[in-house]
């Protein structure tokens, strides 16, 4: 009896050491969906099977990041993955500047692809792409004129 009392006490330490099991998450219209952070913006993605078409808030992405740095931004986690062409993806993205729009919409579009393909879960986890990047603006203390900048001093 103690026998099978210490078997089932390893099966249960064996599940509970398991490595988690990650599945495909698909809405009704067979697309994923994730929400991506960076500082004060919010970028929601939808992703499906198509021809590479990425839209943004109903523009084209390269309309609505000017910058090249910004639709490289855009554009990494599925260059990493190497599934350019494969994917379109549709997003909205609300607050803060350009920058951190692009940003959110990275760290978006990285969460949807591992939950439409979760075998790339590793590869952009290794980039540092699933990774929120938490850093925000320091807030302004009383007494500063700046968060750590504080007003002219003078002797006389």
């Amino acid at each position: 009896m103690a026998d099978l009392q210490s078997l089932q006490d390893l099966a249960v330490i064996s599940t509970e050491n398991a490595a988690p099991v990650h599945v495909q998450k698909l809405d009704a219209q067979g697309r994923a969906y994730a929400t991506g952070k960076r500082k004060n913006a919010i970028a929601r993605v939808w992703i499906k099977p198509g021809t590479g078409k990425i839209t943004v808030n109903g523009k084209e992405y390269r309309g609505y990041f000017a910058r090249p740095v910004l639709q490289m931004l855009v554009q990494q986690p599925i260059g990493v993955a190497s599934r350019t062409d494969q994917y379109d993806i549709n997003a909205t993205v609300a607050g803060g500047g350009l920058s951190g729009q692009a940003g959110a919409l990275r760290h978006g579009i990285s969460k949807a692809l591992t939950y439409y393909e979760p075998e790339l879960r590793t590869v952009l986890k290794k980039g540092g792409f699933l990774t929120r990047d938490s850093r925000v603006v320091e807030r302004k203390k009383y007494g500063h004129a700046k968060a750590r900048r504080s007003f002219q001093f003078s002797k006389r």
